[in-house]
């Protein structure tokens, strides 16, 4: 999962991208980059592993002049976390200078590039967006749009792309719209952003969101739209409103607070906790989960748990030992809130139980009498392919472990997952086709390597709970 943001005919294109990016850092925080072209066409690039606001500083984005710009905050589902894998990738192109920044993942990537080799191309990184890169330089098509259609119309899996070439600013959604796009107006110029929150921080009016299969043209201050891509059906990313995306952005023309707050509601309802004293979040993603719970169940909302806001999103980093490091510094327990009370727990999701298990131990430590954990989605049983982290079946709890194991495990009094169909009938009022695959193996495009039929392994009882 990445944040994109691209910015047209904006003076100081460079500040406007930062600021974007700054909004967008909960969706990657191993690099970020940020590329301006300037009035000359020439091309300024800045890129470095870390967080936004330690890479750029007031003399860096001083030093890229251009009114047109493309910024990427990553983490790595395709790719090493190392500094050659950080975007916006670009190259030297016949009419100007080309930059791309990719949202998703090409689920044929690999294919591709063994091709692209065997033909003589050079590849400076283990990104699959590098890829892309290859397919349009290498198009045989006269016009710089041909050979973009050219390429798209090589590569499978999920795209959203923010691309210039030369002042020309290009927005694209692949045609099942795994990834959100979002347009916006700032003064005389316009911005495309991942989410609508990166609109508000630079005072952007939101325009629209750009439909799967759709790709505009931002030339200066006009915009224009270009024949969508041949239609697929639609699977937007369910996971971008359950985790991903900030609460206060509009997602998929859902208010994201709204929603998760409906998933709360719907838990409460298929997994109440009689009795229960009090209810509250592992925060900050499933606040409003918790307060639907609440609304729903009358239980009263406390802040049970304390989150550390400098440490990152523990799901989204890049490893096992560090995501179990920040699970231990992440989150503190309020005491005087769980001392000697039955207490409700509300997550977002169950993804390898890391960060569960060890808030459960605090939970308890701190005098819980009782700990009834609901997650806010189904069991995660399968990879994403499109651009989550979730690469192997071996790494997912609910993917090997029964939920009676996963409940002997995290040593709780109970669990509950909200069901499947739940989760379904939250979104499908709509009409807009959801990508569940997580949950439910149905995939919308070929995946290399799944393993549909992972055993399951025997996990020990916590001896508290014997």
């Amino acid at each position: 999962m990445c944040g994109v943001f691209g910015a047209s005919n904006i003076p100081n294109a460079a500040q406007q991208v930062y600021m974007g990016l700054y909004a967008l850092q909960h969706r990657g925080q191993e690099s970020a980059g940020i590329i301006t072209v300037d009035d000359d066409n020439v091309a300024h690039a800045h890129r470095s592993m870390g967080l936004v606001s330690d890479i750029f500083s007031t003399e860096i984005l001083d030093s890229m002049p251009g009114s047109v710009g493309i910024g990427h905050t990553r983490y790595s589902t395709a790719g090493s976390s190392i500094i050659s894998n950080a975007q916006p990738c670009a190259v030297d192109y016949h009419v100007g200078p080309l930059a791309l920044a990719h949202n998703g993942n090409l689920t044929n990537a690999a294919e591709l590039k063994r091709d692209l080799v065997s033909k003589g191309s050079i590849f400076q990184t283990s990104s699959d967006s590098e890829v892309l890169v290859h397919l349009i330089a290498r198009s045989e098509a006269r016009k710089p749009e041909d050979q973009i259609l050219d390429a798209l119309e090589r590569v499978e899996g999920a795209y959203t792309l923010v691309l210039t070439i030369g002042k020309t600013l290009y927005g694209i959604v692949d045609s099942r719209g795994f990834r959100p796009l979002v347009l916006g107006k700032l003064n005389d110029g316009y911005v495309l952003a991942s989410e609508t929150c990166a609109l508000d921080i630079v005072g952007a009016t939101p325009v629209r969101e750009l439909q799967p299969g759709e790709w505009i043209r931002i030339d200066g201050n006009e915009v224009q739209e270009l024949p969508p891509l041949p239609p697929k059906p639609h699977r937007r990313c369910i996971f971008e409103l359950i985790y991903f995306s900030r609460p206060d952005s509009k997602v998929f023309g859902k208010s994201v607070d709204r929603f998760r707050r409906s998933l709360g509601r719907r838990l409460a309802q298929e997994h109440p906790a009689p009795g229960a004293d009090c209810v509250f979040s592992v925060p900050d993603s499933s606040n409003a989960m918790a307060l639907g719970y609440s609304e729903h169940s009358g239980i009263k909302l406390e802040h049970g748990l304390i989150r550390n806001h400098y440490v990152g999103r523990t799901f989204i980093s890049p490893g096992q030992s560090s995501r179990t490091e920040k699970a231990r510094i992440k989150f503190n327990p309020v005491r005087e809130v769980v001392d000697g009370k039955s207490v409700v727990v509300v997550d977002d999701s169950l993804v390898r139980g890391t960060t569960a298990r060890s808030l459960v131990k605090m939970i308890r430590d701190a005098g819980a009498k009782e700990i009834h954990f609901r997650s806010s989605s189904p069991p995660i049983t399968g990879p994403c392919y499109y651009g989550i982290d979730t690469p192997t079946y071996g790494e997912l709890i609910a993917s090997t472990h029964t939920v009676e194991q996963i409940h002997q495990h995290l040593g709780v009094d109970s669990l509950g997952y909200l069901s499947l169909e739940g989760l379904r009938g939250a979104v499908e009022r709509d009409g807009t086709g959801y990508c569940d695959a997580c949950f439910s193996g149905a995939y919308p495009t070929a995946v290399p390597g799944a393993e549909p039929d992972a055993p399951s392994i025997d996990i020990p009882i916590p001896a508290t709970i014997r």
